[in-house]
């Protein structure tokens, strides 16, 4: 269950009418190098799934699908630009045929050495529209405020979960010895995962420490995977804090020892149990850690 940092809703609002509605624009965070076997492709795409245009581009270049790849999924009901790489060894510049008729148009190409890897961004950049919108305005320009400064809890979306949380309901039936193919365990195992850690996030919004850092916490670098245990949390350490340098994390649940102490460890071994967690660490996946917070940049 997903705990409102800020409180409850105070406007009523219809969003997400037509794809228009929302805008994403994916931001890598690297240059492209100009030579290499992969093209980096820069597509727009309206209404269209993310694996479905990976799919279709492989079926263009005449490639495996094995050879596209994209950094992160975007979603479906929307306007989206984001990355592809095509695996094209030995072959010259290509000229990509029109899309724009199946959803989807290539806006830019480059050549690059290596394969795009997920999670290869610097970030997202989001416009939402509101219609019909009705309440406390006052209130809502308050919170924005409070946002921009705080940040939001870093939850894990619906959409993770599937239709109803059917993920969830076949991520049981994985862990119980059910058979899927490839592509639909790595899905399930994603949203068991994702379960676990929007627990522990919830629990600690309910209790109004998700943007502090605790003793025993396990604090993680700005803008980098790294991340290391924070015994009883110094001045420094909370100045960081402060500055965005720093974030609170929470589990990635696997395999291996939880890297948390105290009252911290404690909280996260209780809500990380039952058949989810066995079933991931029966999955070989080891103990990570995500970020409870995200900061927001040029909020209006």
């Amino acid at each position: 269950m997903i705990q409102a940092a800020y409180g409850k809703p105070v406007l009523v609002a219809a969003i997400r009418c037509e794809p228009g509605d929302f805008f994403v624009d994916e931001q890598l965070g690297f240059e492209p190098d100009g030579e290499g076997e992969h093209r980096l492709l820069r597509i727009r795409k309206t209404g269209c799934n993310t694996q479905w245009v990976a799919t279709q581009l492989a079926n263009i270049a005449r490639v495996p699908v094995r050879d596209v790849s994209f950094a992160g999924r975007k979603d479906r009901h929307a306007i989206t630009e984001q990355w592809f790489s095509v695996r094209m060894p030995g072959r010259p510049d290509y000229d990509w045929p029109e899309t724009s008729d199946q959803g989807f148009e290539i806006l830019a190409q480059h050549r690059h050495r290596r394969k795009l890897r997920r999670g290869a961004l610097k970030g997202n950049r989001f416009q939402l529209i509101l219609k019909n919108v009705n309440g406390d305005h006052e209130d809502i320009e308050q919170r924005l405020q409070r946002l921009a400064v705080s940040g939001m809890p870093n939850y894990f979306g619906h959409q993770r979960f599937g239709r109803d949380g059917q993920n969830l309901v076949r991520a049981r039936a994985l862990f119980a010895g059910r058979r899927f193919k490839r592509r639909e365990r790595d899905m399930l195992v994603s949203a068991a995962r994702a379960e676990l850690f929007n627990r522990v996030l919830a629990a600690r919004v309910e209790r109004g420490n998700w943007d502090k850092l605790l003793a025993g916490d396990v604090a993680g670098l700005a803008g980098s995977n790294s991340s290391f245990a924070v015994g009883e949390p110094d001045q420094e350490l909370l100045q960081r804090l402060a500055e965005g340098d720093i974030h609170p994390t929470g589990p990635m649940w696997g395999m291996g020892e939880l890297p948390s102490t105290g009252a911290v460890r404690e909280l996260e071994t209780q809500l990380c149990s039952g058949i989810l967690a066995s079933g991931l660490e029966s999955q070989g996946l080891r103990q990570e850690r995500r970020k409870l917070r995200v900061l927001i940049e040029n909020l209006s």
